[in-house]
């Protein structure tokens, strides 16, 4: 990585960093706090070693999106893809495609909760046994309404546990705090029925108890 993309994952680091508090869920920032990224772009062998040890995850650098098969055969593996490209400073606020931020920054710290980690695995296996693209399509939105952009009900409030959600600040404070924000109860069969957006904020969220 160049220097330049060094600070621009530092500055990534930083700026979302300061929104995590009251916004994250306790076990992203536990597991965060006890990961060696903030001041460089993270090296995914040395990383994914403490992972496997903890769950039995461990992370496989990819270029960018991979093919759903092959995507899914590493989850149910228990491997997690990690982008290696970093946005550009052009796509700082926002980019379609997931990079190492959100790969790493967003979904590496819940792979440590064993809940998650089971999940994500087998998500991956069913959608490999999985017949028909509409029961993929269903898979791919309960995937999408928990781990890209879940909430989970925390103290005194509801708190992101979702990767999309972590990795974005204005989408995070949304989800958490606005009152124009839709927050439903935790139901497996209307997240499986309920469309997605990838080009701006959800229309609903899921709240887990």
């Amino acid at each position: 990585y160049t220097a330049a993309e060094q600070g621009r994952w530092r500055q990534l680091y930083a700026r979302q960093s300061t929104l995590l508090a009251g916004r994250a869920c306790d076990a992203f920032l536990d597991s965060l706090a006890r990961l060696d990224c903030a001041g460089r772009i993270p090296d995914l062998d040395r990383q994914g070693e403490p992972l496997a040890r903890s769950t039995g995850w461990r992370l496989v650098a990819v270029p960018g999106l991979i093919p759903d098969e092959a995507f899914f055969a590493h989850l149910a593996a228990r491997r997690f893809p990690v982008t290696v490209w970093l946005r550009g400073a052009d796509e700082f606020d926002y980019i379609v495609e997931p990079d190492i931020f959100h790969d790493f920054f967003g979904h590496v710290p819940m792979l440590a909760v064993p809940a998650i980690a089971d999940f994500v695995a087998a998500f991956g296996a069913a959608c490999l046994r999985a017949r028909g693209e509409e029961v993929r399509r269903r898979l791919s939105r309960l995937y999408w309404y928990t781990i890209e952009f879940g909430l989970v009900r925390e103290g005194d409030g509801v708190r992101a546990y979702g990767a999309g959600l972590l990795s974005s600040p204005a989408e995070l404070r949304h989800a958490v705090e606005s009152p124009q924000a839709v927050r439903l109860p935790f139901d497996p069969e209307r997240m499986m029925e309920s469309e997605f957006r990838i080009d701006g904020f959800q229309s609903r969220y899921f709240v887990a108890d």
